[in-house]
């Protein structure tokens, strides 16, 4: 489980600070959309700053477009359910408080559902 935990830290803390082109900043009402880039120009993750501090929803995203990871931030802190795609892995990490709670793993290619 640490093991676990500690990735995801460091595959976040990458995407956190993504090395590319200059960012883009929109005011929107009282928060600031902010987006940025990789090198290649696609957009590395995007999501909103209010009173200077990360706030609502950021997505993230591999050069290629791919998304990575979703979740949302109240204050500056991870709060939530926020999404983790590795390959055919589909992270679920629970934070309260910008701690983990809890970590799910789910096998994209497993069916959960079927309709008939």
């Amino acid at each position: 489980m640490k093991k676990a935990i500690f990735l995801l830290a460091m595959m976040f803390s990458v995407y956190m600070y993504p090395q590319g082109t200059e960012p883009t900043l929109e005011k929107v009402g009282k928060m600031v959309k902010a987006t940025y880039f990789h090198e290649n120009g696609n957009i590395a993750q995007t999501g909103f700053f209010l009173k200077d501090k990360l706030h609502g929803q950021w997505l993230m995203y591999d050069e290629s477009g791919k998304k990575i990871a979703a979740g949302k931030y109240m204050e500056g802190k991870k709060s939530g359910k926020w999404f983790f795609w590795e390959g055919d892995i589909l992270k679920e990490v629970d934070f309260v408080d910008n701690r983990i709670m809890h970590v799910k793993n789910w096998n994209q290619s497993e069916i959960v559902s079927v309709d008939k």
